[in-house]
């Protein structure tokens, strides 16, 4: 008889709790769609994630934006911003893009500076600011281990491709916010700086 009693009393137990469990997350709104609450787009859950999304730099609607292009044989480098940032340095992006009908390198922008040379060959590490009103030249800042804050060409550019790039500056003084982008052989290309 006590068995028959156990068994009915832990049926009764069971059935209970479930009926609880589905009471409180019917209650917590789980699989509710709540119309007051937008749904995010992937791309606004990239942004306040920091938006690395593999490391590949993501479109924004400045992405169309040309400050300056510049030429030099069968390659096209395009500025697409310049920009202060917090902390007393420029950033400035773009994209290089090769025209010629073979494999470009970008070994030829690399720096004349021994420590820069070595640990980032194929980069825009030979990249620097001129300030005409400063009368000033400013080069790519580096990390502690020597690497510059800059993109690197690994494995170079394919006839036809296109790749992002960026490098960061010192910043000249606020005021003097027209400057030169030189780098290597290209002809230097006139920016205005924005406020980041």
């Amino acid at each position: 008889m006590s068995m028959r009693r156990t068994k009915a009393r832990t049926a009764v137990t069971a059935v209970a709790t479930a009926a609880g469990l589905v009471l409180t997350l019917g209650a917590c709104g789980i699989g509710d769609d709540d119309p007051s609450e937008p749904e995010k787009s992937a791309s606004a859950e990239g942004a306040e994630d920091g938006g690395s999304g593999g490391g590949e730099q993501s479109t924004s609607e400045g992405d169309d934006q040309v400050l300056a292009q510049v030429k030099s044989g069968d390659i096209a480098l395009t500025i697409r911003s310049a920009r202060r940032e917090e902390g007393g340095f420029v950033t400035v992006t773009g994209t290089v893009t090769n025209n010629g009908s073979g494999v470009w390198t970008g070994i030829e922008w690399k720096s004349d500076e021994t420590e820069l040379s070595l640990k980032n060959p194929a980069s825009m590490a030979a990249a620097r600011l001129v300030d005409k009103a400063g009368k000033k030249r400013y080069y790519i800042l580096r990390d502690t281990e020597g690497r510059c804050l800059c993109t690197a060409f690994k494995g170079g550019l394919n006839s036809g491709e296109s790749e992002s790039w960026y490098t960061q500056f010192p910043a000249p003084p606020k005021g003097n916010d027209e400057v030169d982008f030189q780098i290597a052989d290209m002809p230097p290309a006139t920016i205005t700086l924005s406020e980041g």
